[in-house]
């Protein structure tokens, strides 16, 4: 039997090998067809370009994930607790989770539910955490606030530098907009030294289209190296979401203000004790004044710093150090920003006369107590 079926095996071959010899010799073109055809097959059905395995899909200078993926470890989660209180069983809000267990799980600490407050950023490995004031304390007034937590070896993030940034440049937005988790969003530097908002008395902001929701306040705005330039703060919103107009506090100010409050405890800024007013056309033009920018003194403390300066009602601040004052918010931050017990060049003109006068900065003093309602920044507006 099984020689029989090796016969016919053999048989068979022996046949279709004639006849391919024969095609291939009589009708070869048959042959090409078959082959275009199984080549057909093997082609896509459209020329498409794939990029090869291992391959980026594009250019390096076109992603941000090396920045994100240096900056985003030092950016951390704000909660906020009262007596102790948890984060509520995210589980109690499905209905199907109450009918099988009711509100057992309904006590004081759900009663009390932890709040996502916001973000902070990592700036040192010893556990100092920069965020904005208004995260922490609920504050209406925008500033900055340092919390320190019991932990070493923190990841950290690097502190870009200012003097280097320029509008226009791509900056990324870390944090964590409305709790839904850590979240990266990208745009450009809009403006620089922002102010006349109404947030804050100083006011010097980046001001970035990058996309800053409520949760991101005290996250970190980044560069494309992944370096802090700022710490987002605000955003302008008629429906609390972002529209495209977010600001940030610079990093030199927050460092600045981050060394203070650990050294005093307390942010220390400069003061010289003068009642400023800016120098409008129309006030210009009423006083007979040359000067057409500035900072016009309306008043000086008796025995503040500018008083025993020399500095005199209707003086005209032109200059802080060689740094221009256009109006008095210049001047406020200017003057807030060098130490208190260092002299500094102020430049001014009195009845269309230059002169310079060396001030030596005083330590601005607390803002008088006042009862608490919901008029927002208690601070006075005097330099």
């Amino acid at each position: 039997m099984l020689r029989r079926f090796w016969l016919f095996f053999a048989q068979a071959v022996t046949v279709l090998l004639a006849l391919m010899f024969i095609i291939a010799t009589l009708k070869p073109q048959w042959l090409q067809r078959q082959g275009q055809f199984a080549k057909q097959l093997a082609e896509p059905i459209v020329a498409l370009r794939e990029v090869a395995p291992g391959i980026g899909s594009g250019p390096a200078q076109a992603s941000y994930a090396d920045a994100a993926q240096k900056a985003s470890p030092a950016v951390v989660n704000v909660f906020s607790s009262k007596d102790g209180s948890l984060p509520p069983d995210p589980r109690a809000k499905d209905p199907l989770f109450r009918y099988f267990f009711g509100n057992k799980n309904n006590n004081k600490q759900q009663e009390q539910p932890a709040a996502n407050l916001g973000s902070g950023v990592i700036v040192s490995s010893e556990g100092y955490i920069l965020t904005n004031q208004h995260v922490v304390d609920g504050a209406d007034q925008t500033d900055l606030a340092v919390l320190k937590v019991n932990l070493t070896n923190l990841p950290t993030i690097t502190l870009g530098r200012m003097d280097q940034t320029r509008v226009g440049d791509v900056v990324l937005a870390i944090g964590n907009p409305f709790g839904v988790g850590q979240t990266v969003t990208m745009g450009i530097v809009s403006a620089l030294g922002r102010n006349h908002l109404g947030i804050n008395t100083f006011e010097n902001f980046i001001q970035t289209d990058a996309a800053i929701n409520p949760g991101n306040s005290g996250g970190a705005l980044v560069d494309v190296n992944g370096n802090l330039l700022g710490i987002n703060t605000a955003i302008y919103s008629r429906s609390g979401g972002s529209l495209g107009i977010g600001f940030a506090i610079p990093v030199s100010t927050a460092r600045s203000v981050l060394e203070s409050i650990i050294t005093t405890g307390s942010v220390t800024r400069g003061w010289i004790g003068v009642e400023p007013q800016d120098v409008t056309p129309e006030i210009a033009e009423s006083f007979g004044l040359e000067q057409k920018s500035g900072a016009i003194v309306a008043g000086v403390l008796k025995n503040g710093p500018a008083d025993r300066a020399g500095i005199k009602p209707g003086d005209i601040l032109v200059s802080v150090d060689g740094q221009d004052i256009t109006d008095t918010t210049r001047l406020l931050n200017l003057i807030a920003q060098i130490k208190p017990g260092s002299n500094a060049k102020i430049h001014l003109v009195r009845k269309n006369r230059e002169l310079d006068l060396e001030v030596m900065i005083g330590k601005r003093p607390p803002p008088p107590k006042q009862p608490t309602d919901d008029s927002g920044d208690q601070d006075d507006d005097g330099g």
